[in-house]
């Protein structure tokens, strides 16, 4: 017989139990709406200054944009000099569909098994919570590490990243914080393993425009535009389904490349053959195809469509890893501190995209991870829950992770780059 999911414990139990302020931190975190197109940044910052204030650690907030914020809080360490640990999330949230959801997505309402629905939960509320309550637990036990810690939470992280991580890190700022290693965000896991990622796929954005004839809709007119755009459109399905059938076996979604079309635009009136049409197509590159031999395909496939086929990249990003196995002391110390609280790490590519590539991009070692198992993977998805259980084993877990990467031995890397 299967064992019972956290948070399935009696309804009498469960209300005999006082809420942790750990939890109601997080639940009040969740109620700010710091959603788009119109987050409350304001109400964001307003909590992380009590945070700050209640640990009673000195922070800053950076302006990366007119209205976009860094908001940076600080755990000194025994020798500041030594390259520090960043703790990065992202406060601001996707747009929510509220006839989807059991309840409404911002109540951070909580159920008598304990788990708690609102948009944030997962994506990523609960992790910027985890790292400050850790450090709370910390302190309070008289701890000190060895390293800083910088605890930073980001802007516009849900909307390309371009006012947060991407201008933070050319702010001056950033190299202020002397950096050593990140934590960034990871996904849940429906198993009882933890996930923690090395690397991510590189997302490229094209914008396809097709060029053809047009006409009266009642004719059969040659070398239209939506031809050509049928031409281009089967070449991209095609390659989707060939790196789909890769994942038959053991490949994960970072291990492959997707392709979706998420756009198209075009026509002027029912009975016209429009001259124009476009497209918009996402593709995530895993670090296992070869970037160069799919530009060419790309160029091969718009040649392939015809006259008149143009595309532009509107965001194209490298692939970069952080290393991981017994030459990596940052990652020695995160893995050694996971086995001490009993968890079983999968190590992937994240399929999609984070703060952490821009970090990467940088030359600063980073790893995505959420302390979320036992959890259907639900970021940007109706209903998105998290249970109380799962959130303060959390806390636990970042407590040793924390004092392990903080407590890395000084080496050469402390005075000689990233």
């Amino acid at each position: 017989m299967s064992p019972p999911r956290p948070g399935t414990q009696s309804c009498n139990a469960k209300k005999a139990k006082t809420e942790d302020q750990a939890v109601t931190n997080f639940r009040t975190y969740l109620r700010i709406k710091t959603v788009h197109p119109n987050p409350d940044y304001d109400g964001a910052l307003l909590f992380l200054r009590r945070m700050a204030d209640e640990l009673k650690l000195p922070h800053q907030i950076v302006e990366v944009h007119p209205g976009r914020d860094v908001f940076i809080m600080t755990w000194e360490g025994k020798d500041p000099t030594l390259k520090s640990v960043v703790l990065n999330s992202h406060t601001d949230v996707v747009p929510v569909y509220p006839e989807h959801w059991k309840c409404d997505a911002f109540e951070a309402k909580k159920y008598e098994n304990g788990d708690i629905y609102a948009r944030g939960t997962q994506d990523m509320k609960s992790v910027g919570i985890q790292y400050i309550e850790a450090i709370r637990r910390l302190k309070a036990a008289g701890l000190q590490p060895l390293r800083t810690v910088h605890m930073t939470f980001m802007p516009d992280e849900e909307v390309g990243g371009t006012l947060g991580m991407m201008k933070f890190v050319e702010h001056p700022t950033f190299l202020g914080l002397n950096m050593g290693f990140g934590l960034d965000e990871g996904l849940a896991n429906p198993t009882d393993k933890f996930t923690v990622y090395y690397g991510e796929r590189a997302p490229w954005w094209l914008e396809i425009k097709c060029e053809g004839q047009p006409g009266h809709g009642s004719r059969f007119i040659e070398n239209t535009a939506v031809e050509k755009l049928q031409k281009i459109m089967n070449s991209l399905l095609t390659y989707r389904s060939e790196e789909k059938a890769k994942m038959v076996g053991c490949a994960t979604l970072g291990d492959v490349t997707t392709t979706n079309i998420t756009k198209i635009q075009g026509g002027i009136a029912h009975n016209i053959v429009p001259m124009e049409f476009s497209m918009t197509a996402d593709i995530r590159v895993s670090p296992n195809t070869d970037m160069k031999e799919l530009e060419k395909k790309i160029d091969h496939w718009i040649t392939e469509a015809g006259e008149g086929v143009t595309y532009k990249f509107v965001q194209k990003s490298e692939v970069y890893t952080t290393e991981t196995g017994n030459k990596s002391r940052w990652w020695m110390a995160f893995e050694d501190a996971c086995k001490k609280v009993g968890v079983d790490l999968e190590l992937e590519i994240f399929p999609a995209a984070t703060d952490s590539r821009f970090l990467r991009k940088e030359g600063y070692k980073c790893l995505g991870f959420s302390p979320m198992n036992n959890t259907p993977i639900l970021l940007h998805d109706h209903n998105e829950f998290l249970n109380e259980d799962i959130f303060m084993k959390g806390i636990s877990i970042y407590e040793e992770i924390i004092m392990a990467l903080g407590n890395v031995a000084q080496n050469k890397e402390d005075t000689n780059g990233v």
